[in-house]
């Protein structure tokens, strides 16, 4: 989970997880004995074919290469007595609602305790049934005795790109054990049947991500946040009033225009599907790290469930195009609505979250340097105007902030659009594939890396 706006007086703490972390390049030499020896103890991925912290990586591919999938077992791991696998049928309403529950009230919390995700079913439809998916990948641990769904774990096909070479992977999400259930080590025996079900289907590599860290990860991405609602923010906590400041300068401060202001700014439609995929396929060229989607897969992700146009019924997914005056796509831009419960405040029960997700621009398409000073002045100025519409459609959704990671092109518009850097930060991991370290948009004195920015070009839930 994202952390809250940083206040000053978290500088310090900052500055010291990026010291000791090194994120820029995921250097972890710098940590102190204490904590190697922690990180070495991780007993269960010692045992995971994923490269270890002090390891040096001489050339990039899989970890194993050698195993078929009848060389997998046909049955899960045994589980704890009076629990037992199930295999959640999400297309079932009861079932989805034993998912919607069991994240609602146990999924990840912020440090302090204070927000957590406010999943909707709409938004499980979404992520988990894209092209492809498969209902054995929704595993889940229920009680013997009452069927209470008590943990869960999901996958869904994705086709990545690490640099040149491409992989045939899954992504790896809403890992969830009840609260209760946590000193009872599920995680790794959770991962290990979702693993066997995965590697079944002859497929052997997997993407995921996770604040902590674990060995060992590919890029490290810090996440930034654009007040959009600055008097409630503050009101619920998740930031602070900077010292010399009052409410109505940092409420004018981040004051938005009424509407959009780009010239051909609209929603996206089926019929620009064609055109707007190759535009980003385009676009995501100049990553190192990508997700490959096909046409159908497309349409999934930014159309949602409707047939012909964006849907803003379910507030899951909003995609918008620009159409310059020639009919021609020159901009895509995308991002989903995941709120928060508000945790112990008597007055606000939600807080309303907009997460920037995929875009691509033609901008500086005529350079074959995107680190060109021309091409990135060129690209800034366009990616500035496209996500200051995006803020203000999110706003005008009720949305109190939104959120990017310093992935893709962002460093490019974070500080104009005043986007503040968070206390957190998302470490992501490929299974079974030993890579080189991507640039995640940070520089080592934790600001966003304009003149570098990001070779992340991929965004998970």
């Amino acid at each position: 989970m994202e952390r809250k706006l940083n206040p000053e007086t978290d500088k310090k703490k900052i500055e010291d997880v990026l010291r000791l972390l090194k994120l820029n390049d995921v250097d972890l030499s710098k940590l102190s004995e204490q904590q190697r020896k922690e990180m070495k103890d991780h007993k269960f991925w010692k045992t995971q074919p994923v490269p270890s912290f002090d390891e040096k990586i001489e050339e990039e591919g899989p970890i194993h290469s050698d195993k078929t999938p009848d060389d997998i077992p046909n049955e899960p791991l045994p589980m704890l007595p009076d629990f037992e696998w199930c295999t959640v049928d999400i297309e079932d309403e009861g079932q989805l609602e034993n998912v919607f529950v069991l994240l609602n009230e146990n999924y990840v919390e912020d440090r302090d305790a204070e927000f957590r995700f406010n999943y909707t079913k709409d938004f499980f439809k979404w992520a988990l049934k894209c092209p492809g998916w498969k209902p054995e990948w929704n595993v889940g641990v229920r009680v013997k005795s009452t069927g209470k769904l008590v943990s869960f774990i999901s996958a869904i096909p994705v086709d990545l790109r690490v640099r040149s070479k491409f992989l045939k992977s899954v992504e790896i999400n809403f890992l969830c054990i009840h609260k209760q259930l946590r000193s009872k080590r599920l995680a790794p025996v959770l991962i290990k049947e979702i693993t066997r079900r995965v590697n079944k289907e002859n497929i052997w590599h997997a993407l995921y991500t996770a604040g902590t860290v674990l060995p060992s990860p590919i890029s490290t991405c810090r996440y930034t946040h654009r007040p959009l609602n600055w008097s409630k923010l503050c009101e619920v906590g998740f930031t602070a009033l900077p010292e010399g400041k009052t409410n109505p300068q940092m409420v004018a401060q981040y004051t938005l225009p009424k509407g959009p202001l780009m010239k051909g700014f609209r929603p996206l439609e089926l019929k620009d599907i064609d055109e707007t995929l190759s535009l980003f396929n385009r676009y995501q060229e100049r990553f190192d790290l990508v997700q490959l989607f096909s046409k159908e897969e497309f349409k999934h992700w930014f159309l949602g469930s409707t047939d012909s146009k964006v849907s803003t019924e379910s507030e899951v997914i909003y995609s918008y195009v620009v159409e310059n005056e020639n009919g021609k796509i020159v901009d895509f831009v995308s991002f989903y609505s995941l709120p928060f419960t508000i945790l112990n405040n008597a007055v606000y029960k939600n807080l309303g979250i907009g997460y920037l997700f995929y875009y691509a621009s033609d901008a500086d398409f005529t350079y074959t340097d995107r680190l060109n000073p021309e091409a990135s002045e060129k690209l800034k100025k366009r990616l500035n105007s496209l996500v200051k519409d995006v803020l203000i459609i999110a706003k005008s959704n009720k949305m109190d902030v939104f959120n990017a990671l310093t992935s893709q092109d962002n460093s490019l518009f974070l500080d104009d659009l005043k986007f503040g850097p968070g206390d957190g930060f998302l470490n992501f991991y490929l299974f079974n594939y030993r890579a080189f370290p991507v640039h995640g948009g940070i520089t080592e004195t934790k600001k966003y890396d304009v003149e570098k920015r990001s070779d992340v070009g991929i965004v998970m839930l």
